[in-house]
């Protein structure tokens, strides 16, 4: 599970890495200015955005991935986690509604003070 949280790590990293490097697609604030694209832009365009959506999915495929071993436990759980849920298990679950509650007891009333000096 660890190596699919720091594959994930790198694979987040890549994708605003391609994010970044990508050329704006026009529209916005980005509407003045060249309208050529020299030297194979496209091309290069192309490939990032293609790769831009493999590395989305990957992210997806990969977060589902660690939900899915999370709740099932996985294989490489280590033995601080057990250690955890074994306490979860001794502890006492309170009742919602306060069932559980001792009865209070009444203090005795105080004794009356005397008033005579």
């Amino acid at each position: 599970m660890l190596f699919l949280i720091i594959l994930l790590i790198i694979i987040c990293v890549a994708l605003g890495l391609f994010v970044l490097i990508q050329n704006p697609k026009g529209g916005g604030l980005a509407t003045g200015g060249s309208g050529s694209n020299m030297f194979g832009v496209q091309r290069t365009g192309d490939v990032l955005e293609k790769g831009t959506w493999v590395l989305l999915t990957l992210i997806v495929v990969i977060s589902l991935a660690i939900t899915t071993i999370g709740k099932t436990g996985g294989a490489s759980t280590g033995s601080g986690s057990s250690k955890i849920q074994e306490h979860l298990d001794k502890t006492p679950t309170p009742s919602p509604i306060g069932g559980n509650v001792a009865p209070q007891t009444t203090a005795p009333a105080p004794a009356p003070a005397d008033t005579a000096k």
